[in-house]
This record gives C-alpha cells, structure tokens and sequence, in this order.
C-alpha cells in the first residue's frame, strides 16, 4: 500500500477517535488497526512509525506502541 495511503487511513480513523475522551481514543485507535488491519499493513504502519514518516496525527503516534507486530 502506498504510504500515503495508509497515513491517510490512519489519520481517519484517528479524527473519529478523537472525538471520544483521550485515553479511550487512543486504545480505540490501536483496538482498530490491531482489529481490523491485516499483518502487511501493520508491519508496514509500525516501519513507517519507526522510521520518522511524517504526517500522522498526534493520537497516531500515541497509539503505535499499543499496535501488536506482525508476525515475520
């Protein structure tokens, strides 16, 4: 998937998250991606988290330590 597509898939779910109380945003973001999101997608979001990619909201970021790593 393009990076820019999945920043932007990201930052969507995020600004619907982020109309609910912090903390319970932050976990619904990672209960998402961690939910719906196949390996190759996490795998690739956490890379791009890691490597500095810019363009992902705040609760983006926040959340990315509670994604599970894909499997190798």
């Amino acid at each position: 998937m393009s990076p820019e597509k999945l920043i932007h898939m990201a930052n969507q779910i995020a600004r619907f998250m982020e109309s609910k109380p912090h903390d319970e945003g932050v976990a619904g973001f990672a209960g998402h991606v961690n939910d719906f999101w196949e390996p190759r997608m996490r795998r690739q979001f956490l890379e791009m988290v890691e490597s500095g990619a810019e363009g992902f909201r705040p609760l983006v970021l926040e959340a990315a330590p509670l994604i599970r790593p894909a499997a190798a």
